[in-house]
């Protein structure tokens, strides 16, 4: 048995570092030669979000396009807090065009954040949808950058997102998110597609109406991984941006159980990955178990010492992470970024064995 975890420990370890050297040195790409300039609409899907909306908006009318070519849409899904008119005083004075739209009734099968983005796409004069959330600030580079990576017969491009915020907690989320970025990016450079994220997210209204839209698409609480599968079944193509060009910078989840809520969601996702990338998912997740039978068969030592290789590999992917998307890497957390992961699996396992609906933006989805 000790053979056996000791192997499986040497796999793991061999395997994210492979995964580090792809990262660090990624494989070139051919980027198309001169730079799209087609009409952009960005669709920002907004309930109860009149704290996090000045931001957001403030951030998307800085963004560097021909303010000619671009339009901001804001569907507003029922607020009760004001969010149409944070929003509408947001926008004015924007040189673009610029709308709050009152989500009223259903699309098709679409509901919650799908039903939002099916209307706004209606509503939509662009040939290339940009899709964000209420909570996220992009850089001006934000539309040129993915704009960039849209090549023939690509349809859907992914950029990166950051957690950003002052507290320990809201570092953790961030070593978090970029850590699995990373993990992503090396993935797609295989050409093998994982997801799309709806906060930072391109896909060309051709790609979106040969799905049918979201109001064709079956309903799922991962509405763009949703969209991403069917833009795939149709054939067209797919890029991922890890560059801080790129990068959209999100807000936190402020509490452990909110986070919980988030991740549980987030799950649904992963259970409709392919087979594949599920068991892969799983091998990556299982190394805690195997270093607790490694330390009861082999000693807490050599236990210790797979601990510490996995830390330094890991610490590395992500410092590569960090410093591709333009942030500083903070070290310091590595050690208490275990303990996080430790117990964020842990807790998701708890409240998947116990079930329930998911919440999502206090709505409830069985």
């Amino acid at each position: 048995m000790t053979v056996c975890l000791l192997l499986y420990c040497l796999l793991w370890l061999l395997a994210l570092a492979y995964t580090t050297g792809r990262f660090a040195f990624p494989p070139r790409c051919s980027e198309p030669a001169g730079l799209l300039r087609p009409r952009v609409s960005i669709l920002v899907a907004a309930r109860n979000e009149a704290a996090a909306l000045p931001r957001c908006l403030a951030a998307l009318r800085a963004v560097q396009y021909p303010p000619e070519l671009l339009e901001i849409l804001v569907g507003d899904d029922g607020s009760t807090d004001g969010t149409a008119a944070v929003a509408t005083a947001a926008l004015r004075g924007y040189a673009g065009a610029a709308r709050v739209l009152p989500i009223v009734g259903t699309r098709g099968q679409a509901r919650g954040k799908a039903n939002v983005l099916a209307q706004l796409a209606e509503a939509a004069t662009g040939e290339v949808f940009f899709i964000t959330d209420a909570d996220i600030a992009v850089p001006i580079t934000w539309v040129t950058a993915l704009l960039a990576r849209l090549g023939p017969g690509t349809g859907i491009v992914t950029g990166i997102t950051a957690v950003r915020g002052g507290r320990v907690f809201d570092g953790l989320q961030g070593l978090d998110w970029l850590l699995s970025l990373a993990l992503v990016q090396v993935v797609s450079e295989q050409g093998r597609p994982v997801t799309a994220m709806g906060n930072n997210m391109l896909v060309t209204r051709a790609a979106y109406e040969a799905t049918g839209g979201y109001a064709a698409l079956p309903f799922s609480v991962t509405e763009d991984y949703a969209l991403f599968r069917a833009v795939l079944a149709r054939g067209v193509g797919f890029g991922h941006v890890f560059a801080a060009a790129a990068r959209a910078d999100s807000l936190p989840q402020p509490t452990w159980a909110d986070l919980l809520t988030q991740r549980r969601r987030w799950l649904r996702g992963v259970q409709a990955l392919p087979l594949r990338l599920r068991l892969e998912l799983a091998a990556y997740s299982s190394l805690w178990p195997v270093l607790a039978a490694l330390a009861v068969v082999a000693g807490p030592g050599v236990a210790l010492g797979v601990w510490g290789w996995k830390i330094g590999l890991q610490g590395l992917l992500t410092g590569l992470a960090f410093r591709r998307a333009g942030l500083r890497m903070p070290w310091g957390l590595l050690p208490l970024f275990e303990l996080y992961t430790l117990a964020l699996t842990g807790a998701l396992v708890w409240r998947q064995l116990r079930g329930g609906p998911v919440v999502w933006k206090g709505r409830q989805y069985a």
